[in-house]
């Protein structure tokens, strides 16, 4: 949009997207007591992976009386099967559903009926789901963010090397930019120990195309902000090409790097970011 002077008008700030996302085992309510306290943007209370088998009704129980209760920190929950959802989604402490194994666009269908009004999450867990990224995305209205859920996703396709999931990661990151959906998150970094894994990990991710990353331990969430934020540098540059702006149309700045109006749109969002710095 144009100014009557001539110059353009930022573009309106992006809505609010998280940029950490805390796993925490719904069979361990102090845990997830931490969790709340820890910093991360979105809770997710997981009632699938990170639960033991013979307790998970009681994880169930124990989720439905942390979500009576509404909490400073979005909570979401990973369901284990579709017969966890009437007992949560009632509940006013929960915000949204992570929904596991989604495949087709069919399986959202489903959980939408069982959860009206709920934001879902749909965790694209095999090559099939990979396939079907866009049709997945689009599935329904309640759909408000895809992701991998790279664990199962590797053994799925028999990958070694980390290099091998990056097709798949381009794959939902298109998904979601088409869908009209925020980037994705990244998946979890297993190792808690290897915080510079986890940073270098962060910044391929940040250069494929998403967007924050879901955690399992509070000490992986400042690495995670760090990588994903924008620098000191990152921001001058930002302002220096907002500065120049594209009224002329596109032009080079004093240290050869060009300008048009795609440039100055990421200068935008760069900056949009800085103030989560703070």
């Amino acid at each position: 949009m144009t100014r009557a002077n001539g110059t353009e008008r930022p573009p309106a700030p992006p809505p609010f997207t998280p940029l950490t996302w805390l796993y925490a085992p719904g069979d361990r309510p102090a845990v997830v007591a931490k969790a709340l306290l820890a910093g991360a943007d979105v809770v997710i209370v997981d009632l699938e992976d990170a639960v033991a088998p013979h307790r998970r009704a009681y994880a169930l129980d124990a989720t439905a009386d942390l979500l009576a209760d509404s909490h400073p920190v979005p909570v979401h929950v990973r369901v284990h099967t579709p017969h966890d959802i009437p007992t949560l989604a009632p509940l006013p402490g929960l915000h949204a559903l992570r929904v596991p194994k989604v495949t087709h666009a069919t399986d959202i269908h489903r959980i939408a009926r069982l959860a009206p009004g709920l934001p879902l999450y749909p965790l694209l867990e095999n090559a099939l789901a990979v396939e079907h990224a866009y049709a997945i995305a689009t599935a329904h209205p309640a759909v408000r963010g895809i992701a991998l859920g790279e664990a199962d996703l590797r053994a799925d396709l028999g990958i070694r090397e980390d290099s091998g999931l990056d097709w798949p990661r381009g794959r939902v990151v298109v998904a979601a930019r088409a869908a009209a959906l925020p980037p994705p998150a990244q998946s979890v970094h297993p190792d808690i120990g290897d915080l510079d894994a986890l940073a270098t990990g962060c910044a391929r991710g940040r250069a494929l195309g998403f967007f924050g990353r879901a955690a399992i331990h509070p000490r992986q969430l400042p690495v995670i902000e760090r990588a994903y934020l924008p620098t000191p540098a990152e921001i001058d540059a930002a302002r220096e090409v907002v500065a120049a702006g594209t009224g002329q149309g596109a032009l080079a700045l004093p240290d050869g790097r060009f300008v048009d109006a795609a440039v100055v749109a990421g200068a935008h969002r760069v900056l949009a970011l800085a103030a989560r710095r703070a």
